[in-house]
């Protein structure tokens, strides 16, 4: 097991990267919206496309954090 004074931080930095790429995936499917919304859904449908690859990537990011936590001795007693 690793003490959680080492892991913590890492699995911080995964959740802060996290929420970054989420924030940056609500600003691809806001202009998708809005292209469709105007009407031009092949459009929306590229600019979404984007998408795509921040899912993939805040999923990985995701199994990680959950990896290092079941790999530390987070709330243990150390």
């Amino acid at each position: 097991m690793m003490k959680a004074e080492t892991i913590e931080p890492a699995i911080q930095a995964c959740f802060c990267e996290i929420h970054t790429k989420l924030k940056e995936a609500e600003k691809i499917a806001r202009a998708a919206r809005a292209c469709a919304d105007a009407g031009s859904i092949s459009e929306a449908i590229q600019v979404s496309m984007n998408i795509e690859q921040l899912v993939y990537e805040v999923g990985r990011l995701h199994d990680a954090a959950c990896l290092l936590a079941r790999n530390a001795t987070i709330g243990e007693g150390g």
